[in-house]
């Protein structure tokens, strides 16, 4: 595989005890955060406006810098490094987006490899390469500048931008935003879709715990000054919230956002055959199942598997098997019980 084909795998970041104190303020924006991170690993963290969620993550690129306290990527100390040096290598997403209204696409992707001292054919090779991977075809997209694409568009050619040099890590603040629902949903689902091929250690802000969610391995409830309420992953923190603060994050219908985790083929599933209303693949999420179930007037689903051949059918039972505990009420539920 060539040099510009073989993805950087991600890194270990540590933070201990990462505290701001902005001059003047008394009580800190962040204090003594800590918390180690795998290679790899997608992290969100999430908590209402003003708590330090975003100050946190930007100490980790130095746009702010800490008053105390340590970050370690893969044991470099990044207060050691020069902090223009430490932003070229690790990737920044933001809502804004922030590309250069003058430049083509082409050229806000090689920014970065062009302050590195790429050359021409690398650089080009690179571009092409990367919106061939946030699928905009590089023969239509290149040459054209940012007004003349969707906000969905510029949001992938952000994401391209970040992963320019190769980064091991990724900083995304609130990326999708900005963006309506059903882009939304689009953009998280190609994010998830580059992510399981690169394999970047992210960290990702965000206010939407649905987003935190689908898209974390871990997630992060943050209260005032960053303070750690749970870290835990989405299952878990859905199953057993540490406290009423994170219950209120979690909100009403955690038993179907469970859902939304676990694919169908971790159901017991009933015998394959007969005749189907809805089909549901074996690797969509029981949330999916529980949507074409609802559609079908509670009939059951047949399984597909990914060659298209029945493997089994799910109905509601089968799913609340799974959560162990009814999740529709008796009179929605009743009319698929023996």
């Amino acid at each position: 595989m060539s040099e510009s084909t073989t993805p950087a795998a991600g890194a270990r970041i540590v933070l201990k005890d990462v505290t701001k104190t902005y001059p003047g303020q008394v009580i800190p924006a962040v204090e003594s955060f800590s918390m180690d991170i795998a290679p790899g690993e997608l992290i969100m963290f999430v908590g209402p406006s003003g708590c330090g969620k975003t100050t946190t993550m930007k100490m980790i690129n130095r746009i702010i810098e800490p008053s105390s306290g340590s970050i370690t990527i893969d044991g470099e100390d990044v207060l050691s490094l020069n902090p223009n040096e430490l932003r070229r290598r690790i990737g920044y997403v933001i809502q804004q987006i922030g590309l250069f209204p003058h430049m083509t696409i082409a050229e806000n992707i090689s920014v970065v490899p062009k302050l590195l001292g790429w050359d021409k054919k690398r650089t080009r090779d690179r571009v092409e390469e990367l919106l061939a991977v946030v699928e905009l075809d590089p023969k239509t997209f290149a040459s054209r500048y940012p007004r003349q694409l969707s906000g969905g568009q510029q949001q992938r050619v952000g994401v391209a931008r970040a992963l320019a040099a190769d980064p091991p890590v990724m900083l995304m603040d609130e990326p999708f935003g900005a963006t309506d629902p059903i882009t939304r949903e689009k953009l998280q689902s190609e994010f998830l879709r580059l992510q399981e091929k690169l394999s970047k250690t992210i960290v990702f802000v965000t206010h939407d715990f649905d987003e935190a969610v689908r898209l974390g391995d871990r997630i992060a409830v943050l209260s005032e000054r960053s303070q750690i309420e749970q870290f835990d992953t989405p299952a878990n923190i859905l199953a057993n919230p540490a406290n009423d603060y994170v219950s209120q994050f979690v909100g009403h219908g955690a038993a179907l956002k469970r859902l939304g985790l676990i694919p169908v083929g971790h159901a017991a599933l009933g015998p394959a055959g007969g005749q189907t209303a809805m089909t549901i693949g074996v690797d969509d999420s029981l949330r999916d199942a529980l949507d074409a179930l609802v559609l079908s007037g509670g009939l059951p689903v047949s399984v597909l598997d990914r060659n298209g051949s029945s493997v089994g059918t799910i109905d509601i039972e089968r799913i609340s098997a799974v959560l162990g505990a009814e999740i529709l009420p008796p009179a929605l539920a009743g009319g698929v019980r023996p």
